[in-house]
């Protein structure tokens, strides 16, 4: 009961298309899971699409805000990912059925792929359906910068936009270390960011 009421409050303020349940959340990170090939910032888009598209269980900044602590903490992106936005939407037992869902997709393929090791290893058709599915996550990661650039050109603000650009300078043509340059724009955003427009 107290989880129900936990749910019922948190999800007070958003515009819900789909009420929220268990089992869609488990079936929901199962496939986000089963699909998030490439990486953790695969997550983005795909949970924007699920939670705040298709369900509107949260606002797209929040699921932001939350993609960002998971990757700022240590483990798997999508393991941390799941076992945020569990809590957020279902409290504890929210937790334990999104980290599930999570879970499950890798075990089962590593586990196949661990007794057909050598055929999967060998085999030309898996290597470049591999590759495909490389070339698949490209796009999905462009089109997530793409967007988040777009929306911040939009709302005309100068420190978010020079943030990405030297960020992107940083990694690219300096090779910095990625944890370095991550500390570094949570610095500025704690010092510089605090006004209400750039939320």
């Amino acid at each position: 009961m107290s989880d129900t009421k936990n749910v019922e409050e948190q999800l007070e303020n958003a515009v819900l298309k789909e009420p929220f349940s268990y089992s869609k959340l488990f079936i929901s990170t199962f496939i986000i899971s089963a699909f998030t090939v490439g990486g953790g910032f695969v997550l983005i888009p795909l949970m924007k699409a699920k939670y705040v598209d298709e369900y509107g269980w949260m606002k797209e900044n929040e699921s932001l805000d939350l993609v960002s602590i998971a990757q700022s903490a240590p483990g798997a992106v999508a393991v941390n990912a799941s076992i945020i936005m569990g809590y957020r939407l279902g409290g504890i037992l929210g937790t334990f059925t999104a980290l599930l869902g999570t879970v499950l997709p890798p075990l089962i393929t590593l586990t196949i792929v661990s007794y057909f090791y050598d055929a999967f290893a060998t085999n030309p058709y898996v290597r470049m359906f591999l590759k495909g599915m490389q070339c698949g996550v490209t796009a999905i990661l462009l089109d997530v910068v793409l967007g988040l650039l777009v929306k911040q050109v939009k709302k005309k603000l100068v420190l978010p936009l020079v943030i990405m650009a030297g960020t992107f300078v940083a990694s690219y043509f300096f090779h910095i270390n990625i944890m370095h340059i991550i500390l570094v724009d949570a610095i500025i955003g704690l010092l510089l960011m605090r006004d209400p427009q750039y939320n």
